[in-house]
């Protein structure tokens, strides 16, 4: 009886408030993820995790967003404008350094995916094959603001090739249609497309190849939200890290939940190939015993002593890799 009656009166204070039956038990904080860029294979985990209702079982309404950037996102976030970014790490660290209060919550990707790409039958293969040629990028994305570390890695010098300027497809047009000979992107996603597009193959010059040896894509938040919201962080990581391991374990099922969610991310039997190369990047040799998301510090500190020597990044400012990355709202 008296169960009952607490019953009841729960549901009479509800109702008072104006919320229906059962709202309470309903009532989930509203999360915005802005990701890097328009919707690609590498982002099939947070659809699968909202797919199989993980976010929702940690009190989380997900609104997955498109973005235009990694630098974009970081500024979003930084603004308070998304609760999380999915950006590059590196590119984050360079803003935080200049004031952004942001900080990573959780690595991804921990080995680069970056790389220069063309056409196989322009017989670009190395760095020095690129002098006199012609390179499509984005400006504030992440590849941009790695490239001049590459740059300084291989040798090259800005004046010796050519830019095209352009958003993602444009980057794409432009190699297609032969006006530029390479354009920057990830070794899981535009490779594929140009494939895809012309039934060339394509040559890859990827960053890490050559020195670049800097973590990637990673969740970012503001900083004031890890003071005031340590809870909701903890449950978003910890639903994010479980929809990483279903990626790992079934790939394929990934991909079928992101396009239920969005039809024009790609062609499916491309964005699984593309999956597929990316599962291998979510741990270094240093965290393969470690469950995704969960950074060595021992790689971050060497991503920044790259951005010193060649990524433009202050030796003042490099401070340690415990004040740009954290592994405290992850689960064990």
């Amino acid at each position: 009886m008296e169960r009952r009656n607490w019953i009841r009166m729960v549901a009479a204070a509800a109702l008072a408030a104006g919320l229906a039956p059962g709202a309470m038990a309903q009532q989930r904080d509203k999360v915005t993820l802005l990701l890097n860029w328009y919707v690609y294979s590498e982002h099939a985990p947070f659809f699968i995790g909202k797919a199989k209702g993980l976010y929702e079982a940690e009190g989380i309404d997900l609104d997955i967003q498109e973005g235009r950037g990694s630098a974009v996102s970081i500024q979003a976030v930084a603004a308070n404008s998304a609760t999380f970014g999915y950006v590059d790490v590196p590119t984050m660290i360079k803003a935080a350094t200049k004031g952004a209060p942001v900080k990573a919550v959780g690595v991804a990707l921990q080995v680069s995916p970056m790389a220069a790409m063309g056409f196989s039958e322009k017989n670009i293969k190395t760095p020095q094959d690129i002098v006199g040629k012609t390179v499509a990028m984005t400006p504030g994305d992440s590849m941009s603001q790695i490239w001049p570390l590459f740059l300084k890695k291989t040798g090259l010098q800005e004046g010796q090739y050519k830019v095209v300027s352009g958003d993602a497809q444009t980057k794409l047009n432009a190699v297609i249609n032969g006006q530029a000979d390479l354009l920057l992107g990830y070794v899981m996603d535009q490779n594929i497309k140009v494939q895809d597009a012309t039934k060339k193959p394509v040559t890859v010059i990827r960053f890490a190849d050559y020195g670049v040896t800097l973590v990637s894509s990673g969740i970012v938040a503001h900083k004031d939200t890890l003071a005031s919201k340590p809870d909701l962080v903890k449950r978003f990581m910890r639903a994010t890290t479980k929809a990483f391991e279903e990626t790992e374990k079934a790939p394929e099922a990934a991909i079928d939940a992101m396009l239920a969610a969005n039809s024009k991310a790609g062609q499916r039997d491309t964005l699984i190939v593309g999956i597929k190369l990316t599962t291998p990047l979510y741990h270094s040799a240093e965290t393969k015993s470690q469950r995704p998301l969960r950074a060595s510090m021992k790689d971050i500190n060497e991503s920044l002593d790259l951005l010193v020597q060649y990524g433009g990044l202050e030796a003042a400012s490099r401070g340690k890799a415990e004040d740009w990355v954290t592994n405290d709202f992850l689960p064990q």
